[in-house]
């Protein structure tokens, strides 16, 4: 038995075992014990705003040199994982000789977040993807923050909204209500066009190098589901047997992939910018979580109960808030050519389940109680929703093992 002592303050031993318990992708490695080696430091203390831009100003210099200037450094709002700045860079420009300013957002890693995620990850998969669906431009990255006090990514400013501007707003994207028929049906129709092209998107092989690419025919879930055991058994506060159950379970039943897709991770509402005037898509957003793996992870998680709400007649359930399931899965296949499989969609549900409880019940507690991250508060919210995934979670088990 670990002591939660242990965990709190964890042992190179310790460390050690949990690494070679957990066969997980050599980068996601990196970043799970870069997590406990620094895990019994101080908690959050807030940045100076000047101290972040010379930490800006470094990295850029590594990059370009000396010509450039920043200008209208500013706090973001939003967002429950990472610490987010903006400003302006008076600079020559990508090929070094078009002087021009470009809108650019900072997004840099907490002490501790509800989801230890790589920055070079999230920065590979930004350059690959934007010659395909409309996300933000991918500039620099830190990955080791030997120029920021934490790893952090420099990638473009994009304008738009996560909802109508005269909606209330929900946390994290959870039920939000697009208001109108009209607009649910030119976003739904882009929503799900973009994710047609992730899912079929080719990367060239100098791309997504931190990434360790699943076979054809294999079980590929197995080393994410190690991913999230392995972060349940680093992070938990308490026993939990239904985590192991339902580890034990998607292992057995682990579907084999008939194709290697680039997963978002975390495709939803919420997580897409659009222009209100035309209803345009501008940015899809929060890459963090990407994976090379079976598409219907994607597919489940945006048609999942947490993200939709029903329509003004109360009998249509709207994926994302956007469409009905069944008219988001046609439209699916119609544009990407892929079949949608009932089962996968079954068998992802709970996988996504597992790792949600796992966020919620293990990482944000913990890092909500020992005030590791600038949105304690948001944190200690989202870890409050863990019982109710942890619910769905033994109801959909009941299901299936009946």
């Amino acid at each position: 038995m670990i002591s939660t002592d242990e965990r709190s303050c964890p042992t190179p031993t310790f460390i050690e075992s949990i690494r070679s318990t957990y066969d997980v992708e050599q980068e996601i490695d990196r970043i799970l014990t870069r997590k406990m080696l620094t895990r019994s430091g101080p908690g959050y203390v807030a940045v100076p705003l000047q101290n972040l831009v010379k930490g800006i100003e470094r990295l850029i210099r590594s990059e370009i040199g000396d010509k450039f200037a920043i200008a209208n450094a500013r706090w973001l709002q939003g967002g429950a994982s990472k610490i987010q700045a903006a400003f302006e860079l008076e600079w020559d420009g990508p090929d070094g000789t078009t002087p021009q300013v470009t809108s650019m957002v900072l997004r840099m890693d907490p002490p501790a977040g509800i989801v230890e995620t790589s920055r070079m990850r999230e920065f590979q998969v930004l350059q690959m993807i934007e010659r395909h669906v409309p996300a933000p431009t991918a500039f620099w990255a830190d990955s080791t923050g030997e120029y920021l006090p934490q790893p952090a990514l420099i990638c473009g400013f994009v304008t738009g909204v996560t909802k109508p501007s005269q909606r209330m707003a929900n946390v994290s994207g959870v039920g939000t209500n697009f208001g109108s028929d009209e607009l649910r049906a030119e976003l739904g129709a882009q929503f799900v066009g973009h994710l047609a092209k992730i899912h079929t998107a080719v990367p060239a092989p100098d791309q997504l190098t931190a990434f360790d690419r699943p076979e054809l025919n294999s079980s590929g879930i197995i080393r994410q589901i190690n991913w999230w055991r392995r972060v349940w058994e680093e992070d938990r506060v308490e026993d939990l047997p239904l985590i192991d159950v339902a580890a034990n379970w998607l292992i057995s039943h682990a579907p084999r992939l008939d194709h290697v897709s680039l997963v978002h991770g975390d495709y939803r509402s919420g997580n897409f910018l659009f222009d209100e005037a035309d209803a345009r898509i501008t940015a899809l957003l929060d890459w963090e979580l990407a994976v090379l793996g079976d598409r219907h992870q994607d597919l489940a998680w945006a048609t999942s109960r947490y993200f939709g709400h029903y329509h003004e007649d109360g009998e249509t359930f709207l994926a994302s808030g956007m469409l009905p399931i069944e008219e988001f899965f046609d439209r699916y296949e119609q544009a990407s050519g892929l079949p949608v499989d009932p089962e996968r969609i079954t068998y992802f549900r709970i996988f996504n389940e597992f790792c949600s409880t796992v966020h919620m019940l293990a990482t944000a507690r913990r890092v909500a109680k020992h005030s590791k991250t600038h949105q304690d508060i948001v944190v200690a919210w989202i870890s409050m929703i863990g019982p109710i995934v942890l619910s769905q979670l033994r109801d959909h088990l009941e299901e299936v093992m009946s």
